[in-house]
């Protein structure tokens, strides 16, 4: 079970990796910032730095989880575990907090917490330090 988990933790983590390069290298092209619901190119423009900051908040959270990944695969299962839970709750809580800017925002939040959140249940149920 904890391979699963380990790879819902990295499929969590690459999903951020993906969310940050729409937000923090390709924000201002049409197909992305549509995506991101943003009404034109002039309203891209004016959100650039808030989407290239808020890019990097996810990338450091990816690679605050595949950094936990890697030390739970070497052994160092307590820093591996603590780093996973705490970057995929972050993760949780951030799409809960999408979703509470708006209806519209409910799907992208499922995309956003699913993973992270499957994440968190499956280590709980397969790692013995964590019961």
């Amino acid at each position: 079970m904890i391979v699963i988990a380990t790879l819902v933790v990295a499929l969590a983590a690459v999903l951020h990796v993906l969310i940050f390069v729409l937000e923090s290298v390709f924000w201002t092209r049409p197909g992305v910032w549509r995506r991101f619901a943003v009404p034109d190119q002039a309203s891209a423009d004016i959100t650039k730095p808030m989407a290239y900051n808020q890019g990097f908040y996810n990338l450091f959270l990816a690679i605050g989880a595949l950094v936990g990944v890697i030390a739970y695969g070497v052994g160092q299962h307590a820093i591996g575990l603590t780093l996973v839970f705490f970057t995929m709750t972050c993760m949780v809580l951030a799409a809960v907090v999408l979703v509470t800017t708006g209806a519209r925002y409910i799907r992208a939040a499922i995309i956003q917490g699913i993973l992270p959140l499957a994440g968190i249940v499956l280590i709980f149920l397969s790692d013995p330090i964590t019961t």
